[in-house]
C-alpha cells in the first residue's frame, strides 16, 4: 500500500482498551503505518486479555506502553512526551470502563493517563465507544458520552450488528476502514 499524503509522517496514537473489539485495531494500526504514519500504542492491562501487546509492536515498529509505571524510552514523563507530539488519539475500542474514567479524570493505566495529557484545542481524541447495546443505552454511559462531548472529545457513532453477546443492537465498533476515514477528517 503506497503512503496517504493525508497520514504520511503523522504521530497517531492508538489506546486499546479491554473489549473484543481489540482484534479490528489491528487492522487500523497496520494500515495507518503502510500509510506512512507512525503509531504509538497504548493498551490497558485489560486489553491484553484479548491481544498480545507484541501483535501491535509488530504492526507499528514501536514498543507498546501498556503502564504508567515503566519507561519504555528514556526516564522522562513519557506520558507528557508521547501526548505532546501526537497529531490525533484514536481510542478503540473505548469501553463503557474507559468513557467513565475520562469523564471522571481518572487516570490509572496508560491509556487514560496520556489522554490525559492532551491537549484536545490542538489534538483530538476520538472515542469509539464499543459494548453491549444495554450497556450503551445505560443512563451512566449517556451521561457520560454527553459530558465527553462537552469536554471536546470526538465521539465516534457505534454501529448497529452482531455483538459478542450473540444479539443484535447498537454498540458495535466502526469498522478499520471506518475509523480510518475518522482520523483523516480530523488531520
Amino acid at each position: 500500500m503506497p503512503t496517504d499524503p493525508s497520514l504520511d509522517g503523522k504521530e497517531i496514537i492508538v489506546g486499546i482498551t479491554g473489549g473484543i473489539a481489540c482484534y479490528k485495531v489491528a487492522e487500523v494500526v497496520s494500515i495507518l503505518v503502510q500509510s506512512g504514519a507512525n503509531v504509538q500504542v497504548l493498551m490497558t492491562s485489560a486489553a491484553k486479555k484479548f491481544i498480545s501487546p507484541l501483535t501491535f509492536s509488530s504492526l507499528s515498529g514501536n514498543a507498546v506502553y501498556d503502564t504508567q509505571w515503566s519507561f519504555v524510552e528514556g526516564h522522562d514523563p513519557q506520558h507528557i512526551r508521547i501526548a505532546k507530539k501526537a497529531d490525533v488519539m484514536l481510542i478503540a475500542p473505548c469501553t463503557m470502563h474507559m468513557l467513565a474514567k475520562l469523564a471522571f479524570g481518572l487516570t490509572d493505566d496508560a491509556v487514560s493517563l496520556v489522554a490525559s495529557a492532551i491537549d484536545r484545542t490542538t489534538t483530538p481524541v476520538l472515542l469509539a465507544p464499543a459494548m453491549n447495546a444495554t450497556m450503551l443505552s445505560q443512563p451512566a454511559t449517556q451521561r457520560n458520552l454527553a459530558t465527553l462531548a462537552t469536554d471536546t472529545f470526538t465521539i465516534l457513532e457505534s454501529e448497529e450488528g452482531w455483538q459478542a453477546c450473540k444479539t443484535i443492537g447498537q454498540g458495535r465498533m466502526p469498522e478499520p476502514k471506518s475509523l480510518i476515514s475518522a482520523i483523516k477528517a480530523v488531520i
